[in-house]
């Protein structure tokens, strides 16, 4: 950052020229820096890495008092809310390819839910995805990947999505802005206490 005098010959200035600089001011003084176009990177973590901090930060206003309760200790020692603790340690599990968990710490327990892969059913640009649930038992939420080949292994660098799962069974994903060609998926269901479940198996999608 550069302070300046004067900008632009005038006693103040704000404002980009030339696509080149940018005039602003910072506590007060006027400074100009090179100007900066935003970008939005879509790396396959960066798409991940945000699929999971939405998915914490929804579910955490359903999240029980008593689990919720349980960030408190961790979050006095770190002195933050015990919402920061909870999304920054289930972070730290998600970097590791681990379930997110209800309360800390992860206990990595309970019954996965009994569910079905049923179909993927591509459009144009889109992909449909549909589960059927029987069984909910613990079930928190589910992971959902996608890759250009068939036979691929899940994990945070193919997972697109991180959605919960409701009491109604019924699961049904849209993955939009695709490019024409065949797509394969899978899934993995977790539970409150952070255990990840087997894969479902594979679907194809072919997008139009």
């Amino acid at each position: 950052m550069v302070k300046v005098l004067g900008p632009m010959m005038s006693f103040e200035a704000s404002g980009t020229i030339g696509k080149i600089a940018t005039f602003s001011k910072w506590k007060g003084r006027p400074y100009v820096r090179q100007r900066v176009v935003p970008a939005n990177p879509k790396s396959p973590l960066q798409v991940s890495t945000r699929a999971i901090l939405r998915f914490l930060s929804q579910a955490w206003i359903d999240v029980d008092p008593t689990p919720q309760g349980s960030w408190e200790d961790l979050a006095a020692a770190a002195q933050i809310s015990p919402f920061n603790a909870y999304i920054g340690r289930n972070g730290s599990r998600f970097r590791e390819f681990q379930a997110p968990s209800q309360t800390y710490p992860a206990a990595e327990t309970g019954t996965p839910a009994v569910a079905t892969f049923d179909s993927a059913t591509g459009g144009p640009s889109y992909a449909d995805l549909a589960f059927t649930i029987t069984t909910l038992n613990d079930v928190w939420g589910a992971m959902l990947f996608r890759s250009l080949t068939g036979t691929f292994t899940p994990s945070r660098g193919n997972c697109i999505a991180v959605i919960p799962v409701d009491n109604t069974g019924a699961l049904v994903y849209t993955d939009s802005n695709l490019d024409a060609g065949d797509y394969y998926y899978d899934a993995k269901f977790f539970s409150k206490e952070g255990l990840l479940d087997a894969d479902e198996g594979e679907q194809m999608a072919t997008v139009t």
